[in-house]
């Protein structure tokens, strides 16, 4: 009895409560809540959401605040691959590619005042014609190229095949005949005017020439060390491709050091770029993201299934070929005086001889012949170093200067033999 007693007074209190929602007394406490959620939640609120927008909005007033908003560079994580193995871990950096546009405007800039466009013009004879005395097998053409202002005072350096209308590429077709070049002149950066240049010397065996215009004040291009230079850097190649004056085409370097044979079987140590060479690209540079110079651009594979393959001469391999040409008109070299033949093993182990450089032949009077070198002989180590092809021993050769002693050893008849010669000038 008294448990429910006291239930029914606790209920009835209850409703008692619940009735008292009508008085006077609980609309002012109901009324003074109400104030207090105004004051301590909304007005801040509206408050906070002022405040940001007058501080987003002063920021994205100032231009370098809203640059640095926009522009920014963030890392975001991709969901879209959710290999744990993943190289780069499922994290990707947005580039910003102004960067790069402001690199290749930069370079742009510095070199094109450096680079010249060239035009070769040349007679191109028919002997057929003249066999049946025909009319009309004379004619007059024109090779278009690019080079690269050396000096201020007008020495420009290009490729030897630009300037040059007697290399087998040209003159190895029966039907027509080319002469030597009657006229080369060469076009400035924003200039139409065409200047004629004169060959001050050219080298057939680093495919480099040096040719001169009548003028001074010229824009001297800028080299830059290519023995440091690394795979994947910016490159940008320029020059007159197809006649089209002041173009520039840009890439990466893909490979240094590349050996490469050309369709005459000269080997080459170049630059590998992706960068487009094209057509009368030929001599101009290859230049890094300061716009100095790394190559002359010089070869570029073809075909298909081949795209983006250049190669570019290292400046460093130039600048010596370079002052040579300007000083002498050509490019003195040691000279040992043989011809050979590569002996690899399955040669050798056919005609019972040793792997080496088989000596085809001795020159009168040079240095292999006063050295006492013989028909015959294999040559098997240059200086310490073991030789199995000219290329080799060219190689270690032109390390050296005319009349450096070059170390030899030789098989002769079975035997090895030391022979010490004196290097002395190519013909």
């Amino acid at each position: 009895m008294d448990t429910n007693n006291n239930n029914k007074e606790k209920t009835n209190n209850s409703n008692n409560f619940k009735t008292v929602n009508d008085s006077k007394s609980f609309n002012n406490k109901k009324e003074g809540k109400k104030s207090n959620f105004g004051t301590n939640v909304v007005i801040p609120f509206f408050s906070g959401v002022l405040g940001c927008g007058i501080v987003i909005g002063t920021c994205f007033g100032i231009p370098s605040v809203r640059s640095k908003i926009l522009n920014g560079n963030y890392s975001f994580t991709s969901n879209s691959n959710s290999n744990s193995d993943s190289k780069y871990n499922g994290y990707v950096s947005e580039v910003n590619l102004s960067n790069y546009s402001d690199t290749a405007v930069y370079a742009a800039n510095k070199i094109l005042p450096s680079i010249v466009g060239i035009k070769l013009e040349y007679s191109v004879n028919s002997p057929i014609y003249e066999m049946f005395g025909l009319q009309g097998g004379n004619s007059t053409a024109t090779a278009t190229g690019s080079g690269i202002i050396i000096s201020e005072d007008g020495y420009i350096l290009t490729n030897n095949h630009v300037v040059s209308t007697n290399s087998s590429s040209n003159s190895s077709d029966s039907y027509y005949q080319i002469t030597e070049a009657s006229k080369l002149t060469v076009t400035l950066f924003n200039d139409d005017t065409e200047y004629e240049a004169k060959i001050v010397g050219k080298d057939e065996q680093t495919d480099l020439a040096v040719i001169k215009i009548e003028k001074t004040g010229l824009a001297k291009a800028e080299f830059a060390d290519s023995d440091s230079i690394k795979v994947g850097e910016f490159a940008m190649a320029v020059g007159n491709p197809i006649g089209m004056q002041s173009s520039v085409t840009c890439g990466i370097v893909s490979a240094v050091n590349r050996e490469v044979t050309d369709s005459d079987g000269k080997q080459y140590t170049l630059i590998q770029t992706d960068t487009a060479i094209n057509a009368g690209n030929s001599g101009g540079a290859l230049v890094n993201s300061e716009g100095k110079v790394i190559g002359i651009n010089t070869l570029k594979l073809s075909g298909t299934g081949i795209e983006g393959m250049g190669f570019a001469i290292p400046i460093n391999s130039t600048t010596d070929i370079t002052s040579q040409l300007i000083q002498y008109s050509k490019v003195k070299r040691p000279y040992i005086g043989i011809t050979g033949i590569d002996l690899d093993e399955e040669t050798a182990k056919k005609y019972n001889l040793t792997v080496g450089i088989y000596v085809r032949s001795v020159e009168d009077f040079a240095s292999a012949q006063k050295a006492g070198m013989k028909i015959g002989d294999i040559i098997i180590e240059a200086d310490g170093t073991k030789v199995t092809k000219m290329d080799d021993l060219n190689k270690i050769k032109n390390s050296h200067k005319i009349g450096d002693e070059m170390k030899l050893k030789v098989n002769r008849d079975g035997k090895e033999e030391e022979i010490t010669l004196t290097l002395g000038e190519q013909p």
